[in-house]
């Protein structure tokens, strides 16, 4: 065989076993980053699930309040711990980052929507709104009555509070019976605002409150 018969030969096989090795490192590498996503996301739902059981921890019950016959779960506990309390705003944040990402407002419910969604729009650097019980707003306003788990109320935002068209999330510690959350849809619905849907700490589902907000998604952290 000639020399440069043997340098062709050479030069061939080199390609070939060079061709392979990237095509092996190539997989490699494949197998490596899906791995490695794999992991993030196992990582990611072991740190979902730590979190939700902290936050289940720290909700205790109370029976016969605010009247014999109802059991209320009282979150008082998560606001306490400052651990539980960032959980609850880490899942919150969680949830709307992967589900919601055009959302412009929090509109939180009174009172205690107050408590949770001032956190998350700061976390995720949009405004916030209050809907609050009839008399307490000043200025012009929009009000609908609904019914309570135990009695009757009526809220009210302030009218230009929400623009024609804005994208809403509705934040609130519970649902019940429903009729809270679903008032506070009916308000977003007279300032021609979109819901995305609506986000609670505690559902109690037993209560069949979602099915009032059947038009509407809705994300619970805890069900009872």
């Amino acid at each position: 065989m000639s020399t440069s018969v043997q340098r062709r030969a050479v030069t061939l096989l080199i390609g070939r076993w060079s061709g392979r090795k990237r095509d092996k490192d190539y997989k490699r590498g494949g197998i490596s980053e899906k791995r490695a996503g794999e992991n993030r996301t196992a990582s990611m739902a072991a740190g979902s699930v730590s979190k939700l059981q902290l936050v289940h921890r720290h909700i205790r019950a109370f029976p016969d309040f605010p009247k014999k016959g109802i059991l209320f779960r009282d979150i008082c506990p998560i606001l306490k711990d400052p651990a539980a309390l960032t959980a609850v705003i880490d899942l919150f944040e969680e949830h709307v980052r992967n589900n919601h990402q055009q959302v412009d407002l929090i509109v939180g419910l009174d009172a205690r929507g107050f408590l949770f969604g001032p956190l998350l729009s700061q976390r995720l650097g949009i405004g916030f709104v209050l809907i609050r019980k009839k008399g307490k707003l000043p200025g012009a306003t929009v009000s609908v009555s609904y019914d309570l788990e135990y009695g009757k109320a009526e809220a009210e935002v302030q009218e230009d509070a929400v623009a024609a068209g804005q994208k809403v999330l509705l934040i609130d510690d519970l649902l019940a019976t429903g009729g809270t959350l679903y008032a506070a849809c009916e308000l977003m619905k007279k300032l021609q605002a979109e819901v995305l849907g609506c986000m609670v700490v505690i559902e109690l589902k037993e209560l069949n409150g979602i099915d009032k907000l059947k038009l509407h998604n809705v994300f619970s952290l805890v069900q009872y």
